[in-house]
């Protein structure tokens, strides 16, 4: 009876997931989101045992600080990597066969783990010049604490830049699920060394780290050799198609520093504001952060593929039909939650935090805070959809000036909105930023579209 009903449920999500280019986006956004959601689920409940093994203790803060400038490296030079190679790696592989698609993901992989390995090596030498700037505060044997696990945590970069490579090579061959729910090994490891080993103190958090990333790894790498997928980097030569890559991963990384100083920008003018400004600012954007981050995971790495995929074969009808069809559904559902959560900000705020020293003068400010910032959801989630449109069009530059366009809005903004709401403000800013981005960036599609649309007619003629 359970086979039958399983049965029944597999052959309904197959139909539903199957056939149009639409249906395996939406199947692969289900896929990718769920995944994420369990990642999150776990990595909350590894955080509530940290909080029990360590509670505020100095060796977490240094744990947290040494964790600073390698994340910082992996989001900015691994995370841009992805949306760099993927479009012309299934160009190639479109148009030029496995092979070449082969020789492209090997020379990437080669190039990638040169600059990552430089990268490591520059950040090792400087952070004694480094550290004492983030961690002023720390006693010198605090400080020493996070030397030392600095360098126990800096493999990661290697670790996350083999990651992304293989796991953008995976989803380019259409298997979300496994790259989607991989990265919940690593708390999972972590949780085991913090039970397992009480000697080792903080390390614990260093070495399942590293430890998880590298399984993480070995399950990506084993589901690529089944898909025929060769994990042995050689270098073929700065070809074309490499080139084609470095072309656009310069804009790429430009891009992403600008993104990431916004939120530098942010706290830096919330620290002009009065005492607990900057808290109740982070604060204000946890509940919104979940959707946003969920979505943007679930729907950048759906739709990638069959962007660059479309693009490939110059199908500029169904790039439009898909960009359309996707744009109104994201507004229809994100608008309704973006107005409940306006809605009932501050029931949620006291529900969640007004307990302890948090007061309910607060909860009323963070709540504020919280509506302002909702009013970027619909934005930037259908801003994430232009964006891998403009990634898989090989087009970065624009995200580029778009990114420089976005800080000098979000600085003229919150000093514009400061004066009027105070941190409020700051939160409704970037708001206004996301609305400010979508329509750029949708103009430049639109238009890059238009144009491709019409050489390619041309050349039918």
């Amino acid at each position: 009876m359970k086979n039958g009903l399983h049965q029944k449920y597999l052959a309904f999500w197959n139909k539903l997931t199957s056939g149009s280019t639409n249906r395996k986006i939406f199947g692969a956004a289900i896929t990718v989101g769920l995944g994420t959601a369990f990642v999150k689920v776990a990595s909350v409940v590894k955080e509530l045992v940290v909080a029990w093994k360590f509670g505020t203790a100095d060796e977490l803060d240094a744990f947290l600080i040494a964790l600073v400038i390698p994340f910082f490296i992996t989001n900015i030079i691994a995370g841009s990597f992805q949306a760099a190679l993927i479009p012309t790696y299934i160009r190639v592989r479109e148009q030029e066969g496995i092979k070449a698609a082969q020789q492209l993901f090997s020379g990437a992989t080669v190039w990638s783990l040169g600059l990552l390995t430089i990268t490591t090596i520059l950040m090792l030498v400087l952070s004694p010049l480094i550290l004492p700037l983030i961690a002023r505060g720390f006693s010198p044997e605090k400080l020493d604490l996070t030397y030392k696990l600095l360098w126990v945590i800096s493999p990661i970069i290697l670790l996350s830049g083999v990651m992304t490579i293989w796991g953008a090579v995976l989803n380019a061959g259409e298997r979300f699920a496994l790259v989607a729910i991989a990265p919940i090994i690593t708390p999972a490891i972590t949780m085991l060394f913090l039970f397992g080993i009480n000697a080792w103190g903080v390390f614990n958090l260093a070495f399942g780290l590293v430890g998880g990333q590298l399984l993480e790894i070995v399950a990506v790498g084993i589901a690529l050799r089944r898909q025929g997928v060769s994990l042995i980097p050689q270098w073929y030569g700065f070809d074309s198609h490499l080139r084609e890559v470095a072309g656009q991963y310069a804009p790429m990384i430009a891009a992403a520093s600008l993104m990431c100083s916004t939120g530098l920008v942010d706290q830096s003018m919330a620290a002009m504001l009065p005492s607990g400004s900057v808290a109740a600012l982070n604060y204000g954007n946890r509940i919104i952060a979940l959707p946003i981050t969920v979505t943007n995971t679930a729907l950048s790495t759906a739709v990638i593929p069959y962007f660059s995929k479309m693009v490939a074969r110059e199908d500029w009808t169904s790039v439009r039909h898909t960009l359309k069809r996707y744009m109104a559904l994201i507004f229809a559902l994100s608008i309704p939650l973006t107005g409940l959560i306006i809605l009932f900000s501050e029931p949620i705020v006291q529900i969640l935090l007004q307990r302890g020293s948090f007061t309910a003068n607060d909860a009323r400010l963070v709540a504020q805070i919280q509506a302002c910032f909702a009013f970027q959801i619909p934005f930037y989630i259908a801003s994430i959809l232009v964006v891998r449109l403009i990634s898989a069009m090989r087009y970065n530059q624009v995200l580029m000036w778009g990114s420089a366009g976005n800080l000098i809005v979000n600085i003229g903004l919150n000093y514009l909105f400061m004066q009027w709401l105070g941190v409020p403000g700051i939160a409704l800013s970037t708001s206004g930023v996301y609305l400010f981005s979508f329509f750029i960036f949708v103009l430049c599609s639109n238009q890059k579209t238009q144009t491709n649309r019409t050489k390619f007619t041309s050349v039918i003629k």
